[in-house]
């Protein structure tokens, strides 16, 4: 059994590593097209040992699409994927355009994939956004034993996350650093090469960013709607991965061994925990791996039933392209599959 896939936005960042995923994971389609906007129309994009010539969003039929995979950006999204609903395909998408709507479930399948059922209602699956995927991975065996009551989070976030632009400006950036050039903001409101920047997505009336704002609700919207949530969000010059100091606390006890054995044995995680030099994971390990790594796992003596923990993971793949290619695989096994 196969199936047809259109991956929208597929010269971008995400879009290249959705095809690239499909490719390595064996995924079953018997055809695969690449779309992107018309100033990209005719660019090759890989797919395995093939090129694919991506052809225009603009003017594509989805009909006889049986999924769609956006990574094309919220305007495209909110275009676009109703439209490929409507011609009968699942519209997959990895911008924040639908991960709030009550009828449009938001999945990462390690943690609610039951929840997939609901995508009858609009014929739209979101992928949250990369900093929540990686956390909730993470958070969901241990919620299981032991009910996770509050979440303190500081996100240390790759540029990557921000766009192809953004990694090219971190580049410059650097580059100028060394031959002494003046520094060039394009993307980012403070200078980014060798520097921190506690802002990402804009801000709201009471302080938070939206990118803080998406890991509270979006967790809640996953794994918990009782989970509460507190984030600083931050991009560091970090080309890919991110990484996150993540604060839990518990209603019922749990020992820091009891977290690891659990997460040992977890979907989707890898621990690497050893209380030595080199004994944790950094971003730049991360890269081209599927896994959610944990490291640092250890008790918070401050609070009643407090964990400490390192999660870091390739925000390209897990974040973004990794989850909505898995989210596919899960919609054919529990769903188009048996429709089929």
């Amino acid at each position: 059994m196969s199936f047809k896939v259109a991956v929208v936005g597929a010269t971008g960042n995400v879009g290249r590593e959705m095809l690239s995923i499909l490719a390595e994971r064996g995924f079953p389609a018997s055809e695969v097209v690449a779309l992107a906007s018309r100033r990209s129309l005719g660019t090759d994009v890989s797919f395995g040992d093939a090129d694919l010539q991506t052809q225009d969003l603009a003017t594509f039929d989805f009909t006889g699409i049986d999924i769609a995979l956006f990574a094309a950006g919220r305007e495209a999204a909110r275009e676009y994927a109703p439209k490929a609903a409507q011609a009968g395909a699942v519209a997959i998408d990895n911008s924040r355009e639908f991960r709030m709507d009550p009828d449009v479930p938001l999945i990462v399948p390690e943690v609610n994939a039951h929840a997939i059922a609901g995508y009858t209602k609009r014929n739209i699956i979101a992928n949250p956004n990369c900093s929540t995927a990686q956390m909730v991975v993470a958070l969901k065996p241990l919620h299981d034993r032991a009910r996770v009551k509050r979440v303190v989070v500081a996100t240390y976030q790759s540029v990557s996350g921000a766009g192809r632009d953004q990694m090219d400006e971190l580049f410059n950036q650097t580059r100028g650093i060394f031959v002494n050039d003046p520094i060039e903001k394009e993307h980012f409101t403070k200078q980014i090469a060798f520097n921190v920047i506690p802002h990402i997505d804009e801000f709201m009336r009471d302080g938070d960013t939206k990118e803080e704002w998406k890991m509270k609700v979006e967790t809640q919207k996953i794994l918990d709607p009782k989970i509460e949530v507190t984030a600083t969000c931050v991009r560091v010059p970090v080309f890919v991965g991110h990484a996150e100091a993540v604060n839990v606390e518990f209603h019922d006890p749990i020992t820091d061994d009891e977290a690891r054995e659990i997460l040992r044995e977890a979907p989707g995680c890898m621990v690497i925990d050893k209380h030595e030099d080199e004994g944790y994971i950094t971003p730049v390990e991360c890269v081209g791996d599927y896994a959610t790594y944990i490291s640092r796992i250890r008790t918070d003596p401050t609070v009643e039933n407090g964990l400490n923990m390192w999660v870091v993971s390739d925000n390209l793949r897990k974040g973004a392209a990794l989850n909505a290619v898995q989210i596919a695989e899960t919609l054919i096994n529990k769903h188009l599959g048996k429709a089929a």
